[in-house]
């Protein structure tokens, strides 16, 4: 019997992989490349590790002229680590969703739920196909699972977004469920309603970049986490933030070899004793974390508050600082919920957190209590009061009311307080506290050359009494540490609390503040 494989068969067989793999038609791929765009499995090439790549549903929809159903799913490695991708190809039919599209993207959800991988998206779609609405809309197994699968994923393993082109509509969820969202200037679009839609709707006539370009989403309405100037940018972007996170909830964050923080003034020069003077956090951070490991998070939105990921001697840790050239770091509602998302995240995957405490408090008026900022500042607390994960504050500089709390002050039981020797913690600074305490009597000065006299000889008083030795004569925090010893007793301390086992709260889940 004739066992030999039949050649022809062979040779067909190739030449259909291979023009799978191509995507769509010639015309559309050279479109996206004068668009400055790169195809698809080249963004694949640049994101994984050479040599080890298995592929799901490659020729999928490939007979009805559609290669991958417009998207390609695939499971690689990123530094030596298994990951799984799902990235559109816009040279299909724009990228949209067909049902073979949804088939490939859930089961490869589920595949990196049941090994336990972080999971990528390279989002780079028109959104779903109005005519294959009937047989992916409406049921249970439908175009919607995606959503719910990103939620049921959420917290268990990270979901990294980099968006290369548009995530129109409900698509728009996508991005917006994961965990990082990288957008390239000029190229990354995401909205509910297009403009061409608000118009009808509204009569409002807007752009496509002011109705939901890249820039928009990072500086105003806070959907994006990193801009980027290019796409090969925003994959090295997603590579480096793994570097931080565990392939699942159930691991360790990696510790790679420490490095010395970068050439930097004393921290003691850095950080002027004058409450009201601003400086710059970043050096700060700067002078306390490994050279070049610090990945900012959203740096362009609610700037008052720095966040983003460090090592301090190899180990990864979360920052959040108050940020005093920036509305005095005072604490709004965009601030608040940039907060409390970064402490979720960095609780969900068992990455230690440092604040550095520089806050005024929560910003007042009536036009931030119309905006809600008890809710959004509930929030913040809510997301710090129960996180499990090793954390340390340090009282840089002013530490007042509510934003001390909210800060991991020491009554929402923070692994330590340490403060430096400039550290000023108070219920509320020296101008407001005079002004409360003294009111009736301000109000009774019509000499105001007496008024100011005597408002200076209070909070002179007043700020003589902000001690942080006293605070720290009465336990109430761990240490007074000097501000060149700061980066080896964090180091230390960060060493000694990673050591315990990570709790969980015994409940359902809190009712969350909105």
């Amino acid at each position: 019997m004739d066992t030999q494989p039949d050649a022809d068969v062979n040779k067909v067989a190739d030449e259909k992989l291979q023009a799978a793999r191509l995507g769509g038609p010639e015309k559309y791929r050279q479109r996206q490349l004068d668009s400055g765009k790169l195809l698809v499995r080249d963004r694949l090439e640049r994101l994984l590790d050479p040599g080890f790549r298995v592929e799901d549903g490659l020729l999928a929809r490939f007979e009805q002229g559609l290669p991958g159903d417009a998207v390609v799913t695939v499971i690689g490695k990123i530094a030596g680590r298994t990951v799984c991708v799902i990235a559109n190809d816009f040279t299909v039919k724009a990228g949209t969703w067909g049902h073979k599209t949804f088939e490939k993207i859930t089961r490869m959800q589920d595949v990196a739920l049941e090994i336990g991988a972080p999971l990528i998206y390279l989002i780079d779609s028109a959104g779903a196909r109005i005519d294959e609405q009937f047989e992916s809309y409406a049921g249970r197994r439908a175009w919607g699972n995606i959503f719910f699968n990103l939620v049921k994923l959420s917290g268990k393993v990270p979901q990294l977004c980099a968006l290369f082109g548009p995530s129109p509509a409900g698509s728009a969820y996508v991005p917006a469920l994961c965990d990082l969202i990288v957008m390239v200037e000029g190229q990354s679009t995401a909205y509910i309603g297009s403009p061409r839609m608000a118009e009808m709707a509204t009569g409002e006539k807007v752009t496509l970049e002011e109705m939901g370009g890249a820039r928009m989403h990072s500086t105003t309405s806070g959907l994006g986490d990193v801009l980027v100037p290019d796409e090969v940018e925003a994959l090295a972007v997603l590579r480096r933030y793994l570097e931080f996170m565990p392939s699942s909830w159930q691991g360790d964050p990696p510790v790679v070899a420490a490095r010395p923080p970068a050439p930097h003034r004393p921290i003691a020069e850095i950080v002027p004793e004058r409450e009201n003077l601003a400086f710059n956090m970043h050096e700060l951070v700067a002078a306390i974390v490994d050279e070049g490991s610090f990945l900012e998070m959203k740096a362009l939105w609610a700037r008052e508050l720095i966040t983003g990921f460090a090592r301090i001697e190899g180990r990864g840790v979360g920052v959040l600082a108050n940020n005093s050239r920036i509305k005095a770091g005072v604490l709004f509602p965009d601030s608040s919920d940039k907060a409390a998302r970064f402490v979720w995240l960095c609780n969900a995957f068992g990455i230690p957190l440092l604040f550095l405490q520089d806050i005024p408090g929560f910003m007042v008026g009536s036009a931030v209590e119309k905006q809600g900022i008890i809710r959004h500042g509930a929030k913040m607390l809510f997301a710090v009061c129960e996180a499990t994960v090793p954390r340390i504050a340090v009282m840089v500089r002013k530490a007042y009311g509510g934003g001390y709390l909210a800060m991991s002050g020491s009554p929402t039981a923070p692994s330590a307080v340490l403060a430096l020797p400039t550290a000023r913690p108070a219920l509320m600074g020296p101008a407001a506290a005079i002004n409360a305490i003294h009111a009736k009597r301000l109000e009774a000065m019509a000499d105001l050359d007496e008024r100011r006299r005597f408002v200076m000889e209070k909070q002179s008083e007043y700020s003589a009494e902000v001690d942080v030795f006293q605070v720290a004569s009465d336990n109430s925090v761990e240490a007074v540490v000097p501000g060149d010893e700061l980066r080896a007793e964090l180091a230390s301390r960060f060493e000694i609390y990673c050591r315990r086992p990570a709790g969980r709260q015994e409940r359902r889940n809190g009712v969350y503040p909105v």
